[in-house]
């Protein structure tokens, strides 16, 4: 065991309302590959952007080969050896291979660039990776693996110590990430520390030493990956005890089986890079809750049905007619509703009242040329309100004054006015207190009793077996389990989720 290359101690960062750190210790050794891993709000970003002088902690230590430091930007954390490469390469896209290498520090005199000795400069960096690139190739020209090296490229160039990695491997495709793995290893065999974030397992397990877990900000462990079973890191992750499945509790109820035809089916659904090749069927007057890690493709199936993202392949039937839907006027228009997992970003608009708020997605289907009386759209509101016990001063007030959970209803509200035969919920008990999500789960009830079809999306294991009666499993873009009635139980979710060979069961 070698001494530390990178070490966090005490780690704490408060925002407004919010814990993001609490206390975190963090270690890299010089030659290894270190996964940080965790799901949304677990901190992996506050640590990064603190460790590379985005923020200033508020309490707690870092050292560096074994001296304190606090880089007071990424600049300053890039001089003293902390560099990062993010999924999103941050470099200039019309600009050359060689100018991007050497960005900041070209050769030259009076103004003057030394081209032969940027090249140069340029083709020793790219050697260094093993890579033989046209160094005057513009950037944007390149995939984005490719480019994703030559910021690799630039970082070690720049006498990196320490390399975080950033999701780099969301984007690639199979050889892409064989061809990143390969150059990981190169770089750990020669002493670098690598910080590796990613949402895909098989490639923890593939790639890394360690692993550390953090969980809503807090520290949950270190772990040798040798030493970690699959199941008991997606425990950590989710903060569940293990169970076998075999001995786990049924659900207390049984769900009947669809005995309609679909109303919405989708065949070999797929977007290169979020989605592989995707069968799915919802029924009227069915729950079908779709679980996974984060990064597995659950909201990417979402944007896809409701054509907010273009897919590559598939087919979509809406009640047995072949459907072309290409954006959300498309989908609204054939009966579907989503209620997004952003509800800040892309739900409530926040300066409107909860009366414009709710109406604005019938308006839309209605068209410019139908607008909405009053008396309706007053008529509308108070029904909602009334009937999903929206807590609000009135119709007129700002939808931004009402709790999270209320701004959850408005937003149903807002969809069940159109009558939909489906309804997408994308995290819709995110953010929420205890009571706003038993109200929530209430709803999910009775619309599935209504016979409309929910398409259930949560990453909280127990609201999948409470509100399902079918569960679609999905790992890295894949789906890889479905389950019905009682044999819907954590455990077994888990078990899907964590997949792998049975050496890591």
């Amino acid at each position: 065991m070698t001494a530390p290359l990178l070490t966090l101690s005490g780690l704490g960062k408060k925002f407004p309302g919010v814990v993001a750190l609490d206390g975190v210790d963090f270690n890299v050794r010089a030659g290894e590959i270190h996964a940080l891993l965790g799901e949304n709000g677990a901190g992996k970003s506050t640590l990064i952007k603190v460790l590379t002088g985005v923020y200033e902690a508020d309490v707690g230590s870092i050292r560096l080969a074994g001296q304190p430091i606090s880089p007071a930007s990424p600049k300053e954390a890039e001089r003293l050896g902390l560099s990062t490469v993010y999924q999103e390469v941050n470099l200039v896209a019309t600009l050359s291979v060689a100018e991007n290498l050497c960005l900041g520090r070209q050769p030259g005199r009076f103004g003057l660039l030394n081209w032969p000795a940027l090249r140069r400069h340029a083709r020793a960096a790219l050697a260094r990776l093993g890579l033989e690139l046209d160094v005057d190739a513009e950037l944007g020209s390149l995939s984005v693996a490719l480019q994703q090296m030559v910021a690799i490229a630039r970082a070690l160039d720049l006498q990196a110590k320490v390399l975080i990695l950033d999701e780099p491997t969301a984007s690639l495709d199979e050889k892409e990430v064989a061809d990143l793995f390969a150059i990981m290893r190169r770089l750990r065999g020669e002493g670098l520390g690598i910080v590796f974030v990613t949402h895909f397992l098989d490639q923890v397990y593939a790639i890394c030493d360690r692993i550390t877990v953090l969980r809503n900000g807090t520290l949950v462990g270190e772990y040798a990956t040798a030493d970690l079973p699959r199941l008991a890191l997606v425990g950590k992750m989710l903060g569940r005890e293990i169970i076998a499945p075999e001995h786990s509790p049924l659900r207390a109820t049984t769900a009947a089986g669809p005995v309609t035809a679909p109303i919405l089916s989708a065949r070999s659904l797929s977007r290169t890079g979020a989605l592989h090749p995707l069968d799915l069927d919802l029924h009227a007057g069915e729950v079908l809750g779709l679980a996974g890690l984060l990064g597995s493709g659950r909201t990417e199936t979402a944007r896809l049905l409701f054509g907010l993202d273009r897919r590559d392949t598939g087919e979509l039937q809406v009640k047995g007619q072949s459907a072309r839907i290409r954006s959300p006027r498309d989908a609204i228009a054939l009966g579907l509703a989503l209620c997004s997992e952003d509800r800040k970003t892309e739900g409530i608009l926040p300066n409107l009242s909860v009366r414009e708020n709710l109406i604005i997605a019938l308006q839309a289907r209605q068209g410019a040329g139908r607008p909405l009386r009053r008396s309706e759209q007053e008529q509308l509101c108070g029904h909602y309100i009334r009937a999903l016990r929206i807590k609000t001063p009135g119709p007129e007030t700002p939808i931004r004054n009402l709790s999270g959970g209320n701004q959850q209803k408005v937003l149903l509200a807002r969809w069940l006015a159109t009558r939909p035969a489906l309804i997408i919920l994308d995290e819709p008990t995110r953010g929420i207190d205890i009571g706003a999500k038993a109200e929530i789960e209430q709803l999910i009830a009775q619309l599935r009793a209504d016979g409309l079809a929910v398409l259930f999306i949560s990453s909280e294991l127990d609201e999948i077996v409470r509100n399902s009666t079918r569960a679609v499993v999905l790992r890295e873009h894949r789906r890889v389990a479905e389950f019905s009635g009682d044999a819907i139980t954590a455990p077994r979710l888990m078990q899907a989720m964590a997949g792998g060979h049975q050496s890591h069961e």
